[in-house]
C-alpha cells in the first residue's frame, strides 16, 4: 500500500517536470527562466499600481544579476528596454524612459551595395585605375607627365609584389593604356622605368620591416645598454 502510494507521488512529480525542449524560447536567456516567469506574471497583473510595483522590483534583481553594469552610462535605460523586450513588449508599465517598440529594437541596418565590378588586373586592385582617372581628369603638362610615370613606376612594382622575378616594362606600358582605354601610352616614349630588381629590393625591405617590428625600434635601443647603472652627480652640495 504505502509503495504504491510512493510511486503514485514519483509519477505524478515526474509529470510535472518542465523539459527544456517543452518550454518556451528565452528571449534574453541569460537572465534565466525564473525571471522571465516574473515578468510573465507581472503582465497579468491587473491593477496598474501593483503592476509598476512588480516591474520596479523585476529592474533591481536585474540590476543585482549586472552589478559589473552598474557604471555602464544609461545603465537603468538598458534593463528597463530589456524587460519590455522580455515581454515581446506587452507589460504596461509606466517606464522612466522612452517605450522601446519592436520596430524600432529589431530594426534591420541597411544593407551596403558592394561593389560588383572585379578589377581587370587584380594585382592592381581598385587603387590603380583610380590614379588613372585622376591623372586623366589634370591638364596637359609636366605635373600630369610626372604624374603618370609615379603610376607606372607604382603598376610595376605591385605587379612584382604579386610576381617577385621580373617584368618588362612594355607590359606595364601594354596595361596602364588597357586600363586608361587608350588614352596613357608610353609604349614609344623611349624612357625607362625603375628597374625590377631595385623594386624588389624595396617590396623585401618592406616586408622585412612589417615581419620584423624591432627592426623598428632598434634605433632608439642603440644608445642604451643592458642593465646600465645611472652615473652618480658628481656635484657637491656646498
Amino acid at each position: 500500500m504505502i509503495k504504491n502510494v510512493h510511486r503514485e507521488r514519483a509519477l505524478e512529480a515526474v509529470s510535472q517536470l518542465e523539459y527544456n525542449a517543452l518550454r518556451p524560447r528565452l528571449i534574453i536567456p541569460e537572465y534565466g527562466r525564473y525571471l522571465q516567469k516574473l515578468i510573465d506574471q507581472a503582465i497579468e497583473i491587473e491593477d496598474r499600481t501593483q503592476r509598476n510595483k512588480a516591474a520596479q522590483y523585476i529592474i533591481r534583481v536585474m540590476g543585482e544579476m549586472n552589478p559589473h553594469l552598474r557604471d555602464v552610462p544609461d545603465f537603468q535605460h538598458k534593463l528597463w528596454d530589456q524587460i519590455f523586450i522580455m515581454s515581446d513588449f506587452r507589460i504596461d508599465v509606466d517606464s522612466p524612459y522612452p517605450i522601446p517598440t519592436p520596430e524600432l529594437v529589431y530594426l534591420k541596418p541597411t544593407t551596403l551595395d558592394y561593389p560588383q565590378k572585379s578589377p581587370k588586373y587584380r594585382y592592381y586592385g581598385n587603387t590603380i585605375p583610380s590614379m588613372i582617372d585622376i591623372a586623366l581628369s589634370w591638364e596637359e603638362g609636366e605635373l600630369k607627365s610626372a604624374l603618370i610615370w609615379v603610376i607606372a613606376n607604382h603598376m610595376k612594382k605591385t605587379y612584382l609584389s604579386w610576381n617577385k622575378e621580373t617584368v618588362e616594362d612594355q607590359v606595364i606600358f601594354e596595361h596602364l593604356y588597357d586600363l586608361s582605354d587608350g588614352k596613357i601610352d608610353l609604349k614609344t616614349d623611349g624612357e625607362e622605368l625603375t628597374s625590377s630588381q631595385e623594386l624588389i629590393k624595396t617590396n623585401q625591405k618592406q616586408t622585412n620591416k612589417f615581419q620584423n617590428p624591432s627592426a623598428i625600434t632598434k634605433p632608439f635601443k642603440a644608445g642604451f645598454k643592458k642593465n646600465e647603472v645611472p652615473k652618480k652627480n658628481n656635484f657637491k652640495k656646498r
